[in-house]
């Protein structure tokens, strides 16, 4: 294995690489201070005051500021901006009124993380200037300000993000792509190995070189998933250590459970870059199988069921409860189980295809 540079390649230097450089692009994990355009058609001191808050939330950034709606529409289409809020005519003199007043908020729906900061941004920004609005009209009748700051908001809200504390777009992508990553890289690299001796006919060969080449295979997982558990989450800061001895044992039927599919994959293609071919087509819709970039639930029935051939469903639910969310192992029992039943039923497989003769590597 360590002879075959392309293998060796894939198998020990792809998930270094990979732990390092994959994470980069998300290093920001919240996205800030997106553009939008804030469209004012009401010349009164109340949108002044909006635009003043908008303009300070750490969220978005009005880089428009018009009377005109379908500049805002146009900078929108354009992609200059992600989004805008439009403050109506007449603003003002509704709100004195006590009238039920709307502000209508539009993002580009085409990027969803985009998007929700718009929003997010603009109730912020708007939700504390009606704050101060009602409160001054509560004083009005009579309140003092802490009387008129309880009647306004007599039950308070702390929203807590449990198992994502940064609310991070890394912390949520990486933690599960990691064991895609794991699972890829050692299906490429042992179907190109496997590939590699069937095309020099070293492929058959008894039952003990077989279970020395699956325990082979097994090393360079089991060492690339240490690494990502214990060090490339820390050095990130993502979640992780929940459960380090389940993260442990899920490793240890993960990795063989993959290595077994490397064997029969690159039994089955034969031929050293075809492996390769095949493996990387796979990556994307694997990712959405899986289950947390996409629900399961809204796949076609027979993809959910399909889904399971691959170890990496399995695998990415049970990390993720195992690491991020410190579940026992009881709550992930299945799912290891079921890594298990394809490590076993891969290596039988594996065996019963590589009777014959022996060979000499």
């Amino acid at each position: 294995m360590l002879r075959d540079k392309g293998a060796a390649l894939l198998l020990l230097g792809a998930p270094v690489l990979y732990g390092f450089f994959y994470p980069w692009f998300y290093a920001p994990q919240v996205v800030q201070r997106v553009p939008v355009a804030l469209v004012v058609q009401d010349a009164s001191g109340l949108s002044r005051q909006m635009l003043r808050f908008a303009q300070a939330s750490p969220r978005i950034d009005p880089r428009l500021v018009t009377a005109d709606e379908g500049l805002a529409r146009a900078a929108l289409m354009r992609g200059e901006v992600q989004g805008y809020a439009l403050i109506a005519p007449d603003f003002k003199r509704d709100v004195v009124r006590g009238a039920a007043v709307v502000v209508p908020v539009y993002a580009n729906g085409a990027y969803p993380l985009a998007a929700k900061q718009v929003q997010y941004g603009f109730a912020e920004a708007f939700g504390t200037v009606s704050a101060g609005v009602e409160i001054k009209r509560l004083q009005a009748g009579g309140q003092s300000a802490q009387q008129a700051a309880a009647s306004r908001s007599p039950v308070n809200l702390q929203a807590v993000a449990l198992f994502n504390p940064t609310e991070g777009y890394g912390s949520f992508v990486v933690a599960a792509v990691a064991l895609l990553i794991l699972q890829q890289t050692l299906l490429m690299g042992g179907a190109l190995l496997v590939g590699t001796w069937r095309e020099q006919g070293l492929a058959h060969a008894g039952a003990r070189d077989w279970l020395a080449r699956l325990l082979a295979l097994c090393v360079p997982g089991w060492l690339a998933g240490l690494f990502y558990f214990g060090w490339i989450f820390v050095l990130q800061d993502y979640p992780r250590g929940g459960n380090p001895l389940g993260a442990l044992a899920l490793l240890g039927v993960f990795t063989p459970a993959v290595a077994g599919c490397a064997c029969l994959l690159g039994w089955w293609l034969a031929e050293r870059e075809r492996a390769l071919q095949v493996a990387l087509f796979t990556s994307i819709p694997l990712a959405f199988l899986a289950g947390f970039t996409w629900p399961a639930e809204a796949l076609p029935e027979p993809l959910q069921w399909l889904r399971w051939l691959s170890p990496s469903t399995a695998a990415i639910q049970a990390s993720l409860r195992l690491n991020q969310a410190g579940a026992p192992i009881a709550a992930v029992l299945p799912h290891l189980a079921w890594l298990g039943l394809l490590a076993l039923a891969s290596w039988a497989a594996v065996l019963a295809l590589g009777r014959g003769r022996r060979a000499t590597i």
